[in-house]
This record gives C-alpha cells, structure tokens and sequence, in this order.
C-alpha cells in the first residue's frame, strides 16, 4: 500500500506533462528494454500506456544467441524475459515509462515475481545509452530514499548488448488469451494496478 500511494504521488505530481502530440514519426521513437517477471504481463501493461507505439516480447542479458523459449525457461542462458517498448518521446517519457515498471512488479525479489522463479524471471533494466543508464539510477535512487518497499530493491542494470524477439505467438498474449486462467490470475490484477495509478495516462478503448 505504501508503495502505491507513492508511485500515486509520483504519477500525479511529477507525471510527464503532455503536450500536444507531433505525428508519430520512426526518426521520433525510442526504445527501452525491461524486464520484469513474465513478458506477458509486463507486455500487456504497456500496449495501454499512452505514447508507445509497440511492446515486443522476447529475451536479452544471456550468453547465447538467439535463444528459444524453452532454453530460456531452462535458466541456463542466462537470459531474462524482456519487453521491447518502442515509445514517442513527444509523448511519454524515460521517467513515466520507469514509474509504471516499479508499479506493476515487484523489484524487491530476487529472480522471482510470484510463482516464477528463476533467472530470467530477474528485475532489470537493460540500457542502450548513458542516459537511459542514469534515468534508471535515479529512479531507483528516489525509490529507495523514499523508503517506498519494506525490502531492498534488486532491479539491476545491465548494458543492452542484443534483444531477440520471442516466437509469434507469445506476442500480444494477453490481448489473444485473456480468457486463460494465467491471464485472469496473474495478468489481470497487474493491469488492474496500472489502470488505477495512471488512469489519466491510459489509451483510449476506442
């Protein structure tokens, strides 16, 4: 609960400002890669927030190429679950982008977000550039200094040094099975906290 109001307050007061929108453009987008637990709820998070163009499943930070799904559930990659998110900075933002992500998981477990334990279950942010690298410092930071967990946050940094899509039907899961009692359990409840948090943030239904 705490930790909920304050990324409240965070949203509210601190939230990116909007201004009025340019045509998205592909010169204008920017990328980011996280990875927080299962790719599909994280994914299905933000194909809802407003400003990103694309979220893309699939897998960074191991020692092998390429990998499939299954030899990443292994744990022996070394790679995590990620999400690609492809977003207008005239828009949203690096730090609006970062607050939903300490929202909707939990960066305090290690290798785990509830019943998905492992490695490539791990909280990180997998940076491109020395900006994004600071941007995600400082928001964890702010977080800890803020005393917004009970627990240490485990959210590591790690240089972005490949991103590899996932097979196609693990992209847009939740949106393709929502009905899937995963989906209702586990996906759901986290939109449901998104949705809350940053209700005036959210795309149109329409």
């Amino acid at each position: 609960m705490k930790k909920i109001m304050f990324l409240s307050l965070l949203a509210t007061t601190f939230g990116f400002a909007q201004k009025k929108a340019l045509p998205s453009s592909p010169s204008r987008l920017d990328t980011i890669v996280l990875a927080g637990g299962c790719y599909w709820c994280v994914e299905a998070v933000y194909e809802n927030l407003m400003g990103v163009e694309k979220v893309v499943s699939g897998f960074a930070g191991g020692t092998v190429k390429n990998p499939s799904y299954e030899a990443v559930s292994s744990g022996d990659t070394g790679a995590a679950e990620v999400v690609q998110i492809t977003f207008d900075p005239a828009v949203t933002n690096l730090n609006e982008i970062f607050k939903v992500f300490f929202t909707v998981h939990d960066p305090t477990t290690l290798n785990r977000q509830g019943a998905d334990v492992g490695t490539q279950y791990r909280s990180a942010i997998f940076y491109k550039n020395e900006g994004q690298k600071k941007a995600g410092q400082q928001i964890i930071q702010a977080l800890t200094k803020a005393k917004a967990y009970n627990s240490p946050i485990v959210t590591t940094l790690e240089p972005l040094t490949g991103f590899y899509k996932a097979k196609e039907s693990h992209q847009n899961y939740y949106e393709k099975n929502s009905n899937q009692p995963y989906c209702q359990m586990v996906i759901q409840p986290k939109l449901e906290k998104f949705e809350k948090v940053f209700k005036s943030r959210l795309k149109s239904k329409n």
